[in-house]
């Protein structure tokens, strides 16, 4: 026996979306996109629609409906580092623009192994999630095989931070030699002869364009280029502290540091303290990235600023036009990245 309640809801009933539709007084087609595509509904329709999907208690079957349109309106997003802390901010972004246009996010870690990544990538290829952000330098087999062979990218793929010669595919990065050179004239600017770099891993193409930039600002300066003074360490504390530990070994140590993450900056902070050393009075330092410990770091730290959140929501935003819109669009925005002078480099 069914029973209605004052308004005239069934109770016992599991109501449709027709239902929902004639109660919102709007079209099923309405209450659809206010379920899959919410910012594409007036906000006082999408009160209406909610107002009575709340009266009947109706949840979509989201399985069913993707099944049906063969879409999970998944991605998945491909770190190499979870714990590195500049990834956090562009997550945000792209978890934020996801949230609003009705897709969900999947997170990844490769860890620098090859399996896993391929690992994820097949999630795509079975229909388990329909595109891959990738925020690292590794890239999965299928891909590196439509590379080379010059043949259409196997999923749909947006590149978030690096960048990779031949692939075409939708990139959002900086300008890393020109942050890089910004970064060393600081240190010119200050004072500072003799400046070391700890870069990133040999071989990334972050790295490398880092490594470039540092090199062409000690040319435009008219400082000597001592490969000694160029250290390579994974972005981390860890090996932003051994590899300033071997720079503060050299006959002659650097006045000035350049690191390419924030992260070794703080390793490298702790190696010259542990030195018993100075920052800036003896070594300045400048960090990459801007994230959310460099201010409050001993001293605060001067940095290049990514703009994380904006690189997030414009990879989340370039993949939904790859999925929804023209796939043979492959934009390459370049954000601009700020100089954030703290006293790690006033002398």
């Amino acid at each position: 026996m069914h029973r209605l309640d004052a308004k005239g809801i069934d109770e016992n009933a599991v109501a449709t979306i027709s239902e929902i539709a004639a109660r919102a007084g709007v079209s099923v087609a309405t209450v659809s996109r206010t379920f899959s595509h919410p910012h594409l509904v007036r906000a006082k329709t999408r009160d209406k629609v909610r107002a009575a999907i709340d009266e009947f208690g109706y949840r979509p079957n989201a399985i069913a409906r993707n099944l049906r349109r063969q879409r999970t309106e998944t991605v998945i997003v491909i770190v190499p580092q979870i714990q590195n802390t500049f990834f956090s901010g562009i997550i945000h972004g792209i978890e934020a623009v996801a949230h609003d246009r009705g897709y969900k996010v999947l997170l990844g870690e490769t860890r620098g192994d090859q399996v896993r990544i391929d690992h994820y990538a097949d999630l795509i290829s079975t229909r388990t999630a329909e595109g891959l952000i990738l925020l690292g330098s590794l890239l999965p087999t299928a891909v590196r095989s439509a590379m080379r062979d010059g043949a259409p990218l196997p999923i749909p793929l947006v590149l978030a931070c690096e960048r990779f010669e031949g692939l075409a595919c939708p990139t959002v990065a900086i300008d890393n030699v020109a942050a890089s050179k910004t970064a060393v004239a600081h240190l010119v600017a200050q004072g500072c002869k003799r400046i070391a770099m700890i870069s990133g891993p040999k071989g990334n193409t972050l790295s490398e364009d880092r490594l470039a930039g540092y090199r062409a600002a000690l040319a435009e300066a008219g400082l000597p280029r001592d490969p000694a003074c160029e250290a390579h360490g994974d972005f981390s504390i860890e090996t932003g502290h051994a590899a300033m530990r071997a720079l503060l070994a050299l006959v002659e140590r650097p006045d000035g540091l350049f690191c390419a993450s924030d992260e070794m900056a703080m390793g490298a902070r702790e190696a010259i303290r542990a030195a018993g050393l100075r920052v800036p009075q003896d070594i300045a330092i400048v960090g990459f990235d801007d994230i959310r410990f460099a201010a409050f770091m001993d001293p605060p730290l001067t940095t290049m600023r990514q703009p994380a959140k904006e690189i997030g929501e414009t990879a989340m935003q370039l993949m939904i036009d790859l999925l929804e819109g023209d796939p043979a669009a492959c934009p390459h925005p370049v954000f601009a990245s700020d100089l954030i002078v703290r006293q790690s480099t006033l002398r």
